[in-house]
């Protein structure tokens, strides 16, 4: 009787979308017509200007005479380039997620005394409020890490004693406890999921006192707690490529657009969430490595350019994969002749792959990332400047760390957690802020209301 029922009620669906597409076609001209910025983006490929940060910029090309010129890629957080911000901590030995997060939440490098109190404030959040993972993580599993994520943020807000509390110091304390405590979530999360959808067995870990946020992170994930202090300084690295990039990306212009309605953070930072998830954003990184899976099964010769070109003019085609009619990892809405983050990814996963013996697969991804520029051109007419994105090499370098791939999308999360507290404190406190709202074209005729029985 229920599959009858189900079958009853899709037959109803399948008559609503006949319904619904029939009464809901737009004229693709209409775009033109009234002059409209899809994705908010001018005619020339720049972004329409919706506000002022002092957070993070993103620097892909330069304007000289009204046109777009390509430029190599700068990611800067507060002023400094992201490069020499790594090439900092990197060179001193040290972890910089913790020394990023502060700069990023305060607009300035800390000195090692408020570095130190930092580490320790974020140490002191890590734990989840009473019963937080058997009430919110244990009783409602999801095949998702992302899904539960947002719905374990959106939760925290009945665990906060003042959570509509709109003063600075409580916004502070708010970001630093999401900064602190969403690794954990995310490590329940899927350790939940691992157990009720794979089949494994459960492992809860605690938060240990005096490990980093990678540190941790990679304890709490792992059965046997084990990693490797390369291990865990690489994804130190990828947190921080992770952590801003500017206010116009979608799911910092999600928390902004949230925040300014005057809410609360846990609804802003579980709607950027929601946004970070889809496939052209954040879950992008999971896709490339689907996308890779389906190149290694078809092309015979990975170093025959010949098969590889053909494989990718069948991606574009929608002849094979997920029929997107994507390159993923290959583009950017800002970046044109490189991706800094890419470009440091790429140099760190060609160390891991010599040791990890994986250097075929990674001269492989060198290859396609060399080779689609032309395939888009030859089969898109697209002369487009394109690069990889640092979608493009973070999945590899996950794979190459044993990562598995549910968690790369929810890295990406923790990582941004940073930036979107950063970004919805601005936003709360900038001067004569006021709620966002653009417009849109009405195209609909006007109709006369039609009584029930003469319809």
């Amino acid at each position: 009787m229920q599959i009858e029922a189900k079958d009853a009620s899709m037959g109803l669906i399948d008559s609503l979308c006949g319904e619904y597409q029939k009464q809901n076609h737009i004229d693709p001209a209409c775009y033109e017509k009234y002059d409209v910025k899809r994705g908010l983006r001018n005619a020339d490929g720049t972004g329409v200007m919706a506000g002022v940060t002092q957070i993070g910029n993103v620097q892909g090309y330069y304007i000289q005479d009204g046109e777009r010129q390509p430029a190599p890629g700068r990611l800067i957080y507060r002023g400094i380039d992201v490069a020499d911000l790594i090439g900092g901590f990197t060179g001193e030995g040290r972890f910089g997620f913790e020394e990023t997060a502060y700069l990023l939440l305060m607009g300035a490098l800390p000195s090692r005394e408020q570095l130190d109190a930092f580490c320790q404030l974020l140490s002191g959040c890590h734990t989840l409020p009473h019963m937080f993972t058997e009430d919110m993580i244990l009783k409602a599993p999801s095949p998702d890490v992302m899904n539960k994520l947002a719905r374990s943020v959106l939760a925290l807000y009945s665990y906060d004693s003042t959570p509509d509390d709109m003063a600075l110091s409580n916004q502070l304390r708010q970001a630093v406890e999401l900064i602190a405590r969403v690794p954990v979530i995310v490590a329940h999360a899927f350790a939940v999921k691992r157990h009720y959808y794979d089949e494994e067995s459960l492992y809860l870990h605690r938060p240990q006192p005096g490990l980093s946020v990678a540190e941790n992170f990679l304890y709490s994930v792992r059965h046997d707690n084990q990693y490797t202090p390369e291990e865990a300084h690489l994804l130190d690295l990828c947190l921080v490529l992770h952590a801003e990039h500017g206010g116009g990306n979608n799911s910092a212009f999600t928390c902004r657009v949230l925040s300014s309605s005057g809410t609360d953070i846990y609804s802003s930072i579980a709607a950027a969430v929601g946004s970070l998830k889809g496939p052209r954003h954040g879950g992008a990184n999971k896709k490339v490595m689907e996308m890779f899976a389906c190149i290694e099964s078809e092309v015979s010769d990975w170093k025959n350019e010949d098969q590889l070109r053909a494989c990718l003019a069948r991606l574009l085609r929608r002849e094979t994969g997920d029929r997107s009619g994507l390159i993923y990892g290959i583009g950017h809405a800002i970046y044109t002749l490189s991706d800094p983050r890419a470009v440091i990814l790429k140099r760190f996963a060609k160390k891991l792959a010599a040791g990890k013996g994986m250097l075929e697969e990674f001269e492989l991804f060198e290859a396609v990332e060399r080779l689609a520029p032309e395939v888009l051109h030859d089969v898109k007419g697209e002369d487009k400047v394109v690069c990889a994105n640092v979608d493009f090499y973070s999945g590899l370098v996950y794979k190459m760390m044993g990562i598995p791939q549910e968690l790369y999308t929810p890295l990406f999360a923790v990582a941004r957690m940073v930036g979107w507290c950063a970004h919805r404190i601005e936003e709360v406190y900038q001067p004569g802020n006021r709620i966002i709202r653009p417009a849109y074209k009405a195209v609909a005729p006007m109709k006369a209301f039609v009584p029930l029985d003469q319809r």
